[in-house]
Parts: C-alpha cells; sequence; structure tokens
C-alpha cells in the first residue's frame, strides 16, 4: 500500500522517508513490498497505517481533490491519531512515535494476557452489551448499529459469541488478532501509554475532533490527551460519532487512508450522507 502516492506525490514521498528516518528501519519498503506476515504485526502495522493514511492527506491536498478544512475530523481507533494530525493537535513525527509506542505497549499487554475479539451481526448495543456482561466479555467497537466488536479472554469470547447466536445474533464471527483491544486487557498499556502522550505535547487542534469514547467535539488539549489513554481499555463508539456529526449538519464524510470500511459503516449509521474514499492516488481524479 501507498506505492502510487510515494511515486506520484513528494508531499506523500516526504511522509514516507521522513517515517523511515525516524523509525530506524523501512517502514516504506513493508508497505511497499510487504511481506504481509511483518506488515501485519502490529508493531509494523499501526505505523504503516499511519504514514500512509496521512499521505492519502498529504496528496489529496497537493492535488486539490480536498482544499477546504472539515467541519469535524474523527478517528476510528489508530485513526485517532491521524485525525489528530490533521487538525494540527500532533506534528507527523509527534504521532508517529505515540503510534509506534501504542503499537509496541498493546502488544506486550496482548502477549502478556491473550485475548480473542468476535463481530457480532444483527444484535443491538444493549443486547451485545448483555450478552458481554453474561459471557465475561467487554464491548470494543460499536461499528455500526448491527455490528459490534467485542473482546475478553478467549474462553470469554468463545461463551460469548455461543450466547449471541442464541439471543438471536445473524453471525458471531472470531477476528484475526493479537489481542482484546479496547478492553480492560489492555490495562498494562496504560501507564506507559499517558506518559508518552504527556512527552508528545498535544496542541489545541484548527478543527474540532470528535472523540472515541465522548462521541463528541473538543478542542481541548488536555481532553484530547486523556482521550488517547482511555481509548486504550475502552470501547471505539463509531456510531456515535457519526451520528453526532450528521446531526450537526455533516453532509458529506471524506473516509482518508487504505481500506474502505469506514465508509460502508457510515452509509448504514447516516444512510442519508455522502461518502468519498481517498485510499491511494487513483482515488483523487
Amino acid at each position: 500500500m501507498g506505492r502510487d502516492l510515494y511515486e506520484a506525490y513528494p508531499a506523500a514521498r516526504d511522509l514516507y522517508d521522513r517515517a523511515d528516518a525516524m523509525l530506524g528501519r523501512s517502514i516504506s519498503a513493508l508497505c511497499f513490498e510487504g511481506p504481509d506476515s511483518e506488515l501485519g504485526k502490529t508493531f509494523n502495522s499501526q505505523p504503516a497505517i499511519y504514514v500512509t493514511s496521512l499521505a492519502c492527506l498529504a496528496a489529496a491536498q497537493a492535488s486539490g481533490a480536498l482544499s477546504d478544512d472539515p467541519a469535524f475530523v474523527s478517528g476510528h481507533s489508530l485513526g485517532e491519531y491521524t485525525a489528530l494530525t490533521a487538525a494540527g493537535a500532533l506534528d507527523f513525527e509527534a504521532g508517529l512515535r505515540l503510534v509506534e509506542t501504542r503499537g509496541r505497549v498493546t502488544q506486550a499487554a496482548a502477549d502478556a494476557t491473550p485475548g480473542a475479539m468476535a463481530a457480532v451481526m444483527g444484535l443491538d448495543e444493549a443486547a451485545t452489551e448483555a450478552v458481554c456482561r453474561d459471557a465475561g466479555a467487554e464491548l470494543c467497537n460499536i461499528n455500526s448499529p448491527a455490528q459490534i466488536v467485542i473482546g475478553g479472554t478467549r474462553d470469554a469470547i468463545a461463551k460469548a459469541c455461543a450466547l449471541a447466536l442464541e439471543r438471536g445474533a445473524k453471525r458471531a464471527i472470531p477476528l484475526d488478532v493479537s489481542g482484546a483491544f479496547h478492553t480492560s486487557l489492555m490495562q498494562p498499556a496504560v501507564a506507559a501509554m499517558a506518559e508518552a502522550v504527556s512527552a508528545a505535547g498535544i496542541a489545541v487542534p484548527r478543527v474540532p475532533v470528535v472523540t472515541n469514547d465522548t462521541a463528541r467535539a473538543t478542542s481541548d488539549a488536555a481532553t484530547i490527551a486523556r482521550e488517547l489513554t482511555f481509548q486504550l481499555t475502552h470501547p471505539v463508539r463509531w456510531v456515535q460519532c457519526v451520528e453526532f456529526m450528521a446531526g450537526n449538519g455533516v453532509t458529506t464524510f471524506v473516509e482518508i487512508g487504505p481500506g474502505r470500511v469506514l465508509s460502508g459503516l457510515i452509509k448504514r449509521i447516516a444512510p442519508g450522507t455522502q461518502s468519498r474514499n481517498i485510499n491511494g492516488a487513483g482515488s483523487l481524479t
């Protein structure tokens, strides 16, 4: 991912080159060439997605595909760091350092306490939360009205999937992940992440940020700093984030970065809005 951006847009190339120099390893080579087995490791995938997402943004701005500041920015999980950098609350290098730290400490927490995640389809949030409560699992990502990701220990997720199906879920699909992210199993990562966020120096963003936890807009740097540690152990409330933005006048959402998942979710959350996806050079024309 990202090779087309690197070759076509100097602004995107600059970000990859700066990331390679700062990290002391070629994240660009992993993005462009893989192998997938290495790129898929949390320690690599989080910086890779962050850099590629901002390369998409830089290319979109350089090409004129995006020219105006948005009304709000928001990001799903790791994407919150991209959103904060786009809004000027973090500079590129500070955001990259945080993302690398996040990948390292969350992977360490996952290794220390193995966990699992699953996508539950066809149950609403209240019913899914009840399943989690009865199975000892937790909500992780409230992605759409009919798709919620849960996490916890492997035993808890196996029990929760069975309960969800018993209670009317259409599907309960175990996910290929290395840990139970956005749950209390990530608590060992919180202290190190809080220290890194404090050192990063969060600035006041140019545009309001709709945070994963509150699903409300803020321009307060201290609130944003707290959010970046809080989200490690609490669910991403993406449905509520989108509903907030749509309810405050947003009619067009622009998803920036590799993939198209969020655009699909937004269509289900706010069907009266439009979505655009910028995930490479081909999406800019």
